[in-house]
């Protein structure tokens, strides 16, 4: 019988953290969560925050459930949404409370970036897509806002860089994170630190680069005597979540198409090199690190988050409903009847979606949704469309048909959402598997700790250790004239 290893992932996302125990036999994965915790931003005055003290307490205590199992571990690593940060002073203090990306203090931003370097030299430095939350132009409106933080800090850390560096005390920034900031240069592979100070943003904060799979060394003594073990190894992953996620779509393809589905649907293929060029301009695409020397060329669109608020803002008004029940109510409402473009700036931050839905639809003279069904129903058929509609956009940047659609990660639950996709885009979509981000952590542990050695043999892994589901594409003729509608709406 083979001999099992133990790694602990760590998955924190912009609703919810887990802490996932992972057994692998060399040629099976098998995962098991110990701990789930909820996570959201908290207002706070006028700004919006991350609670990173309790994320990171509450991920000693996966930690400490993992211990009690009994099971040693092998390593453990930690990945996290993209963008945020925390700054640590001279004496590697936290300097502050990071901010959430749905803030709004970065409005308006990218505006007064572009008065100093434009559009088109930020995109050459990174190749990343332009979006108000990148963590450029929150480091410019800090700066602007005249922090004292940014004249103080001595390390700039992503996320899960700040984590690992309270598990360990290492001050690195992990790679498929790093890219995320829009002040990487992934050609060159550097910090682009000639355009951030022409942003007047600091550069001497900035630690090194890793890859993914660095261990990164033992966790801090102190932990280790608290837990009663000896120290386990902390290995960085892809810290990015989709990172990791992508590392574990099974496609064997390079024509394949893949979706990370939770709040955000993160649609896109893998390139071996940067695709850094006008029409990539264009259409807003991104350049982001993935593992093995790999791109995730994606663009980011809003996924579950907007179904995510409304449960979210019904509740608050005594309606609580389980997914399965919204599921049920959207599948009996009118097929195709309204369309929201789900990035427009009305549904990107916190608030009375519900409202903003039907504000949406009669702006634009389309029939308005009046149930719980209806809103779901047309933010789920919005997803999908929108997907489309960015299929068409990435052929065009890379010059070729696409093959099958790969959809990863939570979202794969909501089935109806995954049908939707297929019939609107005309291919086929295989879902699975739900838990990709984690295992995709869990495995590129394993790949940094030598057991496993390529990409390839972790995707193998990888099919050798979840189910597929395949959804074929039905009633062509209507989401073809429902997309009519869409790109008009949009």
């Amino acid at each position: 019988m083979a001999s099992t290893t133990n790694y602990l992932a760590y998955d924190l996302g912009a609703s919810s953290g887990r802490a996932v125990l992972g057994r692998f036999d060399g040629a099976r994965l098998d995962i098991e969560e110990i701990h789930r915790f909820p996570n959201q931003g908290i207002p706070v005055g006028n700004h919006y925050y991350w609670d990173a003290l309790r994320l990171f307490d509450e991920m000693c205590t996966g930690l400490r459930l993992a211990v009690r199992s009994g099971e040693p571990l092998n390593g453990m690593g930690c990945d996290t949404w993209g963008v945020d940060y925390g700054l640590l002073d001279a004496q590697d203090n936290l300097l502050g409370n990071p901010f959430c990306y749905r803030d709004e203090r970065t409005q308006g931003m990218m505006e007064v970036a572009f008065e100093r370097v434009s559009r088109e030299e930020i995109f050459e430095h990174t190749g990343i897509q332009f979006m108000e939350l990148n963590t450029l132009y929150q480091l410019l409106a800090q700066r602007l806002s005249q922090s004292p933080q940014l004249d103080i800090a001595r390390t700039f850390l992503t996320m899960p860089d700040l984590f690992n560096f309270w598990f360990t005390g290492m001050k690195v920034c992990e790679y498929s994170n790093a890219t995320t900031t829009q002040f990487y240069n992934p050609r060159e592979n550097a910090w682009a630190k000639s355009m951030l100070n022409a942003l007047d943003i600091p550069t001497d904060m900035l630690p090194d680069v890793v890859s993914p799979g660095t261990v990164l060394g033992p966790m801090r003594k102190s932990i280790a005597d608290e837990m009663g073990i000896a120290p386990v190894d902390v290995i960085a992953p892809a810290c990015h979540d989709t990172g990791s996620a992508v590392a574990a779509v099974p496609h064997s393809s390079p024509d394949a198409v893949y979706i990370s589905c939770g709040t955000w649907a993160l649609m896109g293929a893998e390139l071996p090199a940067p695709a850094i060029n006008q029409s990539a301009l264009a259409h807003n695409f991104t350049n982001e690190g993935g593992v093995d020397h790999t791109i995730r060329f994606l663009k980011n669109i809003s996924g579950l988050w907007i179904v995510q608020e409304c449960r979210r803002v019904w509740a608050l008004a005594g309606k609580e409903y389980s997914w399965e029940e919204l599921m049920g109510l959207a599948m009996a409402s009118d097929r195709l009847a309204s369309f929201i473009d789900p990035d427009h700036a009305d549904f990107g931050t916190p608030g009375d979606m519900p409202s903003r839905i039907r504000d949406f639809c009669r702006r634009t003279g389309q029939r308005l949704p009046d149930s719980e069904g209806d809103i779901i129903r047309t933010a789920l058929e919005s997803l999908a469309l929108k997907c489309r509609f960015v299929l068409g956009q990435l052929e065009d940047v890379l010059g070729k048909t696409l093959g099958d659609i790969h959809i990863v990660g939570g979202g794969i639950h909501n089935t109806l959402l995954c049908q939707f996709i297929a019939s609107a885009t005309g291919r086929a979509v295989l879902s699975g598997p739900a838990e990709a981000t984690a295992m995709g952590n869990l495995l590129m542990q394993a790949m940094g700790k030598g057991q496993i050695g390529s990409l390839d043999e972790l995707r193998d892994i990888v099919r050798a250790s979840t189910a597929i589901k395949t959804y074929s594409p039905t009633d062509a003729d209507a989401w073809d004239e429902a997309f009519e509608k869409f790109q008009q709406v949009i």
